[in-house]
């Protein structure tokens, strides 16, 4: 469904919008009960973290943003550094805005928020040094300056008048010059993130909508700004199937569609309920991706640029499982946390508060299931087991997808907290180089990083055309099964076919079996088979690798005198910058001379 309205229609329905206040942000539409919340046991978790990261941030002075340290990144490559200082003034403004609704007697909190805001306002530019490029300071629009001036903007809202005139003043002269100023400045080409199917997208787009709902804005202005945003959001939608996967996982299907929703809720309130950006089976489907992303508690099937962990935010959860058939209210023990957002985003921050539901029904953990995403080609499945909790995942699709990975016919193999028996190691640090030429030399990235097979010393190559073709999918009570051919992913490399077969066993302790069959065409050669892991390696005997984890270990079974084994300890920087290890079971054919050749692993979880 593409959601398109005349910008005549839009400003005739805005016409009627009711001012902008916390009664927005309510199930009830009644005003936000800041007091209810700080009184009752039911938000004392959630509030007391917010209380500890402001108490804290009352202590530290406003970080200082230099020219020097914004120069870092085209010197260097390095993120992390301004981007440590920018997502601490963030965190201030979150912390603070809220605390000061929370506690509006409080007059610490209310000065520091101020002058966090007078600070955030003096910034040279609200884009991150890593999207600028050499773009305009006075035009650029980012993913963060869009989501500065939308918070901004609640603040605004639910501070109501409680802030002086001058500085609410100041606020919306500079979300008008940063945001809706170069939006609608037709002497210029729209922004690249206006056609992205991807979350940069939802995020601009939805947050300089969002911002202009709460803003008082000249009714045409408004209605120009809603309905180019809706334009944008249907590219978004358009880089979903109809199985509703998210290919970059569950924490950008958080973050894009987290504000897709902020937005299409702001809108259909604004609207009376006439444009609804909700009421589609397509956006219906994306909506209960979460519940089938994931694999134990909080790790989901974490391909692509995903995190091994992600939690869930429990106000567009909620939300969600309010507002939509069929979504899964999520375990609260998943819930994120206020600091687990590194980004410190006011509008994730402030739902996870307000639209948190404390009396919704919800269960210890994910219920077991088996779920195939036919146009992301992911099969997942999770199984309860009094012995515990595991998942196992597995993926088709082309090694050309949004935040890609070389990783088609890779999988994943957990079990409650242990380290993964068959690892995606996740996203690397966010550099320079990362998006750059040299994406793919990273383990985090590449083929080298993947359970993938090195045929006659080749990897899988990157592109679109390096695909899997699914050949078999069949879900069952007792097993699951998925078959792939792969021999596309290995051009060159002589193979006339590879086909990649995993059968899941659920019954008792699961059991998973991967066969590899390689038919060469004119000659043959040496095949690797490679198992990352995060859990050490302990070759008990030929054939045999048993991989041990905190409560269960899993034994690796192979034919005897048909491979040899290498493990190797490998090192990389994840996504926070920090080193991690895994280990790199390379498993060597000694028959190079047949045409065929067929390999089966076994996964054994122990007694």
């Amino acid at each position: 469904m593409i959601y398109e309205w005349k910008q005549d229609v839009l400003e005739e329905w805005l016409k009627g919008q009711p001012a902008a206040a916390s009664s927005l942000y309510t199930y009830s539409g009644n005003r936000l009960n800041w007091r209810g919340m700080t009184e009752s046991p039911s938000y004392a978790e959630i509030i007391g973290e917010i209380s500890r990261e402001g108490n804290r941030l009352l202590g530290c002075p406003i970080p200082a943003l230099s020219q020097e340290i914004y120069d870092l990144f085209e010197t260097n490559g390095n993120r992390l550094v301004y981007e440590g200082l920018y997502f601490e003034r963030r965190s201030r403004l979150t912390s603070f805005a809220l605390l000061h609704c929370l506690y509006p007697d409080v007059s610490e909190y209310r000065q520091s928020l101020m002058e966090t805001i007078e600070a955030i306002l003096e910034e040279m530019t609200w884009c991150l040094p890593a999207h600028m490029r050499g773009q305009s300071v006075d035009r650029h629009i980012d993913l963060f300056a869009s989501e500065t001036g939308f918070a901004l903007a609640e603040i605004l809202t639910i501070t109501e008048s409680s802030l002086p005139l001058a500085l609410r003043e100041a606020i919306t002269a500079q979300i008008e010059r940063r945001l809706f100023i170069p939006y609608l400045d037709d002497q210029y080409p729209p922004y690249h993130w206006e056609t992205a199917d991807h979350n940069w997208a939802a995020v601009c787009a939805g947050s300089i909508g969002s911002a202009a709902l709460l803003l008082e804005l000249d009714s045409d202005r408004k209605a120009a700004v809603i309905q180019r945003a809706v334009g944008t959001m249907n590219h978004y939608l358009s880089g979903f199937g109809e199985d509703g996967a998210c290919a970059e996982g569950p924490g950008y299907w958080n973050y894009g569609f987290g504000y897709y929703v902020y937005f299409a809720d702001l809108l259909k309130r604004a609207t009376g309920g006439k444009a609804d950006m909700l009421n589609s089976e397509h956006v219906r489907n994306i909506a209960r991706f979460q519940q089938k992303a994931y694999l134990v508690q909080n790790r989901p099937a974490n391909f692509s640029d995903a995190a091994p962990h992600v939690s869930v935010n429990i106000g567009l959860s909620d939300y969600l499982a309010s507002h939509i058939e069929g979504v899964t209210i999520a375990p609260i023990s998943i819930r994120a946390g206020f600091t687990d957002d590194h980004c410190s985003r006011f509008a994730h921050a402030l739902r996870n508060l307000v639209w948190y539901r404390p009396d919704a029904p919800r269960q210890a953990d994910w219920a077991g299931g088996s779920w195939y995403l036919a146009d992301a080609q992911w099969l997942i499945s999770r199984v309860s087991h009094t012995a515990g909790s595991f998942g196992f995942a597995a993926k088709g699709g082309h090694n050309n997808e949004p935040h890609n990975h070389i990783d088609v016919g890779h999988y994943i193999l957990i079990a409650d907290d242990d380290p993964a028996f068959a690892a995606d190691l996740g996203s690397g640090e966010y550099t320079a180089q990362y998006f750059g030429e040299v994406r793919y030399n990273y383990d985090c990235t590449g083929a080298q990083g993947h359970s993938l097979p090195i045929v006659k010393g080749q990897l899988q190559t990157a592109g679109a055309e390096s695909a899997a073709f699914v050949t078999c999918v069949e879900q069952g009570e007792t097993e699951d099964r998925f078959e792939l051919e792969l021999a596309a992913c290995y051009p060159g490399s002589g193979l006339s076919s590879y086909e990649r077969q995993f059968i899941w066993r659920k019954t008792g302790l699961p059991e998973l079996d991967v066969t590899d069959t390689f038919r060469f065409s004119l000659e043959g050669g040496a095949i690797t088979e490679v198992i990352v892991s995060k859990c050490v390696p302990n070759v008990l005997a030929e054939g045999q690798i048993m991989l041990k984890g905190i409560r269960h270990s899993v034994l690796l079974s192979y034919e005897p005198g048909t491979l040899d084994v290498s493990i190797a300890e490998r090192l990389y920087s994840n996504h926070s910058g920090q080193e991690e290890s895994y280990y790199r079971i390379s498993l060597i054919s000694k028959d190079e001379a047949s045409l065929d050749h067929t390999f089966k692993l076994n996964f054994k979880f122990q007694e």
